[in-house]
């Protein structure tokens, strides 16, 4: 199977007649378009936008959408909130109103591209959501904490996706030090995320509690909580909470609203193109970007925009299982270099090896420079089989038995990607 993975995707450039926005009067809605444009702009920085710009179609949306909105009733608004069923209350007030008209504003030049990343992240998230019982539409969470930027990084120190807390990724689960930061890794930290927020519901039983326990904590809202008096309904401890707080849930339901009824605004964008195919293997050993580069030809810097989540361009395989994502055309490459790649990572390693910028590796106190080539040793191994658990993907499956989807649809003779409960797959 193919797949999207990261931020492997070209993005939109800003003129200046797009940054000449609309500013909220409302101080909490200012703070959060604010934030939001940043996590977007961080985006026109990386390696694929640098790569691909030339090609980009880019939107344009000429319509005044602040004089358009302010025409309609707020009836029609609540009633389009109403709609959408979700478990989640979309309640409807004028806080929400004004991040709406924030959102409309600040998204009409750049929809195109909200609407891409949502197409290839949405279907990560609603499976970790699907898994801890959380409401699919808390999905859209991730428009109001980065702007669906990976590799967005808060000024508090939160990262990621979800913007995980330091403390926080590493009570989830998420591993994060000098080498790796799984805040940054879109399956692990959707897992963590839907874990958090289901924690914070059995702790408050409140939807709009356990989000805006999401952003500040459950000790604020606690606090929030017993200045009110003992009210736990979050319209109801407003005026108590931290002011970020305050417009994290009319944020949340905005999002909802302009990804869902951006067309009836007179918003008609087209989908950006993304130029790369990508797939994921499993590292069970020491692999160093370089070597990498070095045998398939992955740039490094598109090396390190696929795989966000490795701060010194090292994987510690030796150590667990971590994986590896690689444009698609350059799987095979990786898999028939991989012990050639590893020994070569290993022995840089063990010898204390220093990379030169051309690519050679200089032996300490040598100062002389080799390739480090080494034949790839597939030796043959027997016929290894996985039975489907419920709930399982072949994406999953994959990534458990260390293979990728497109092999295990090779092995299996699979024309498409479904799967079934109780099947026989054949992972080797």
């Amino acid at each position: 199977m193919k797949r999207f993975c990261y931020i492997a995707f070209f993005l939109l450039l800003l003129t200046p007649a797009a940054q000449a926005q609309f500013t909220p009067t409302n101080p909490e809605a200012a703070d959060m378009a604010d934030r939001f444009v940043s996590n977007y702009d961080s985006l026109l920085n990386s390696f694929l936008m640098n790569k691909y710009a030339a090609t980009s179609r880019r939107h344009r949306a000429n319509i005044n959408t602040d004089y358009a909105f302010d025409q309609i009733p707020d009836t029609v608004i609540a009633r389009r909130l109403q709609s959408l069923h979700t478990v989640i209350p979309m309640t409807y007030n004028k806080e929400v109103r004004s991040y709406i008209r924030m959102y409309l504003n600040r998204m009409k030049t750049r929809l195109d591209v909200m609407l891409t990343l949502s197409e290839f992240y949405f279907p990560v998230f609603e499976q970790s959501l699907a898994k801890y019982d959380v409401p699919e539409e808390l999905k859209y969470l991730t428009i109001v904490e980065s702007a669906m930027n990976p590799q967005a990084t808060s000024r508090v120190g939160a990262a990621g996706l979800w913007q995980f807390m330091y403390t926080t990724g590493k009570n989830y689960g998420l591993e994060v030090n000098s080498i790796i930061d799984e805040r940054r890794d879109t399956y692990k930290s959707s897992d963590a995320a839907a874990h958090y927020i289901h924690d914070l519901y059995r702790i408050f039983g409140d939807w709009h509690l356990a989000i805006a326990a999401y952003n500040c904590g459950p000790g604020n809202i606690n606090k929030a909580i017993a200045r009110s008096g003992g009210k736990r309904d979050f319209w109801q401890i407003y005026s108590y909470l931290p002011r970020e707080t305050r417009g994290y849930i009319p944020a949340f339901i905005a999002a909802t609203y302009i990804m869902n009824f951006y067309p009836e605004h007179g918003l008609h964008p087209k989908r950006v193109a993304i130029p790369i195919h990508t797939d994921t293997i499993m590292v069970e050993r020491n692999m160093m970007f370089h070597f990498v580069n070095k045998y398939t030809g992955v740039d490094m810097e598109e090396l390190r925009t696929l795989n966000p989540q490795y701060r010194a361009d090292f994987i510690p395989g030796e150590g667990g299982s971590y994986p590896l994502c690689l444009p698609t055309d350059k799987m095979n490459d990786l898999i028939t270099w991989a012990d050639s790649i590893f020994i070569a990572s290993e022995d840089s390693i063990s010898r204390r090896a220093v990379i030169s910028p051309t690519g050679s590796e200089i032996v300490e106190g040598s100062g002389s420079t080799r390739p480090t080539v080494a034949k790839s040793r597939n030796a043959a191994k027997p016929a290894s089989y996985h039975k489907v658990r419920k709930g399982e993907t072949l994406t999953s499956i994959a990534a458990k038995h260390g293979t990728t989807v497109s092999k295990l649809k090779k092995l299996n003779g699979l024309k498409s990607d479904k799967i079934r409960y109780g099947q026989r797959i054949k992972v080797r």
